[in-house]
């Protein structure tokens, strides 16, 4: 298996192998505890130094707002259950105006009340971590794990001209990490950063290292804690000047260049060889990385590429990947979302394909190993630039 090491530079990442275990690391091994992956999320964000947390209970992310009320009063920090998603997202910005390190969770209808109030953080330039943890939609939906709120995270879930870094794990002990570098990215940016997980992910149990590092805390020069001896400061969305608006505009835009060209994330495993890649994030990864297995038993060289941020997508990493290969499947918990930025990302170099489950459904390898077959047998070995298959979704259906 492949990892993502290091930042990634000019959307270019660095993939080594992982390294055998040695014994510090099987002895760690051992101590590992069983750890819901709501709860392990609350946990590393209580060590990275979260100061506050504002929420309102919805499944299936209720576990981690009550191991943070809980947790945070015992840490001496702030724990507010708000009286309504708005209510929590609002006070998650005047939190972070004045310094504090906010995090602020919910669930997919949940999510989209704080759409309003994300779009004031991101146009004021705030620092907060908002984790999501998907549910069925849309509407009321239900509360079986989704992917179906992808495009609402990444292309900016409010209104006007922003984005916001958006991670996705695909394991508990993956989550405990992104929630430490949600709040690193957070803070160097000055942006609202999502950390993107569906309801397994937050419901699983795992084996995990009790082992959650803390974040040290910078001296930022913007936030508004009293004027005494110093000029005053302030912290706005609103610019009714055109020319002014313009300019923080451009401002923001510039900022986003910067973390599309540094703080790509992906995964590869099995692609060296690989004659159809598949594309997968968060629970569906999981069940695409056995896919990928079941098919190489069975002769069929696959793959898996795994997106870790979802926004800025690894467009060019996947586009250098599928060169040469057959084919690309995409495998999501949705009608097909992700699909979209893959074939952005592919230009037609090669035929994409797309598997979703929807409604809480979630497929099965074996779904997943068929859906590879019918694209491979639907492609030929060498494909031009503009392959008349290039978008073609006839094999999404597996069922």
């Amino acid at each position: 298996m492949a990892v993502l090491t290091r930042r990634a530079e000019a959307d270019r990442p660095h993939l080594v192998a992982s390294s055998p275990m040695t014994g510090a690391e099987a002895s760690a091994d051992r101590d590992r505890v069983l750890m819901k992956g709501n709860e392990a999320i609350a946990e590393a964000a209580i060590a990275a130094g979260c100061d506050a947390y504002f929420g309102y209970p919805i499944t299936p992310q209720a576990e981690l707002l009550e191991w943070m009320a809980r947790r945070m009063p015992e840490e001496g920090r702030t724990f507010v259950q708000a009286e309504s998603e708005l209510a929590a997202i609002n006070m998650a910005l005047g939190a972070a105006a004045a310094g504090a390190r906010v995090l602020v969770s919910s669930s997919s209808p949940g999510i989209s009340l704080m759409a309003e109030g994300m779009s004031y953080m991101a146009g004021s330039r705030l620092p907060c971590v908002l984790v999501n943890v998907m549910r069925g939609g849309p509407g009321l939906g239900s509360i079986g794990a989704a992917q179906a709120d992808y495009l609402q995270a990444t292309k900016g879930h409010g209104h006007g001209d922003y984005r916001v870094p958006v991670l996705a794990p695909s394991s508990i002990a993956e989550a405990i990490e992104l929630v430490r570098e949600a709040f690193i990215l957070a803070e160097r940016y000055r942006t609202p950063v999502m950390i993107l997980a569906d309801g397994i992910l937050g419901q699983a149990m795992e084996p995990v290292a009790p082992v959650f590092r803390s974040l040290e805390r910078g001296s930022p020069d913007w936030i508004l804690d009293g004027a005494q001896g110093r000029p005053p400061r302030s912290i706005r969305s609103l610019h009714l000047r055109a020319e002014d608006l313009e300019h923080h505009n451009d401002e923001l835009q510039a900022t986003y260049r910067i973390i599309e060209a540094t703080e790509v994330r992906w995964a590869g495993e099995r692609l060296e060889d690989a004659e159809v890649v598949l594309v997968a994030y968060g629970t569906a990864a999981r069940v695409a990385r056995t896919a990928v297995e079941r098919a190489r038993g069975e002769g069929l060289r696959a793959g898996l590429f795994r997106p870790i941020t979802l926004w800025p997508f690894p467009a060019t990493a996947l586009r250098e990947v599928a060169k040469g290969t057959r084919g690309v499947l995409t495998v999501e918990l949705s009608a097909g979302q992700l699909v979209e930025d893959v074939r952005l990302a592919i230009e037609g170099e090669v035929p994409v394909f797309l598997h979703g489950r929807t409604g809480g459904s979630v497929p099965t390898p074996d779904e997943v190993v068929a859906a590879t077959r019918r694209a491979w047998s639907r492609t030929e070995p060498v494909l031009a630039v503009g392959h008349v298959g290039a978008n073609d979704t006839d094999g999404e259906a597996a069922r």
